[in-house]
């Protein structure tokens, strides 16, 4: 399979199931401020596929986890109706850390106070 139709299947992937990601009734998968899918792989036979979530704000990981584990069916079932592959892939849930990381680097940059003339041009 080529590459290119791999990356448009990750992205309609990706773009699928943030959608569905907002009509999960499980509250343990809505406990931060902001979840969102950053990245989504599927493997070359599209039985397989890995997808990182990003969750901003105060969460419980192990509840996460399960209520990701518990509405991974229902998830797999609306993206074969929304998508026509050949195969649903099987998802796997990865949790990635980069944006909280990005907003603590942020505050932390904002929090220095830099001036001009501390500095000396030599």
């Amino acid at each position: 399979m080529a590459s290119n139709n791999i990356n448009r299947i990750n992205d309609d992937i990706q773009r699928c199931l943030s959608a569905l990601l907002r009509n999960v009734k499980d509250p343990r998968i809505h406990q931060g401020d902001l979840l969102s899918v950053v990245r989504v792989d599927t493997t070359g036979d599209l039985r397989y596929c890995r997808v990182y979530l990003s969750i901003l704000g105060p969460v419980d990981e192990k509840e996460f986890r399960k209520g990701l584990k518990s509405c991974a069916g229902w998830l797999r079932r609306e993206l074969g109706s929304a998508l026509s592959l050949r195969y649903t892939p099987e998802l796997q849930f990865y949790l990635d850390h980069s944006i909280e990381q990005g907003a603590r680097i942020s505050r932390a940059i904002q929090e220095l106070d830099i001036s001009d003339e501390g500095q000396q041009e030599g």
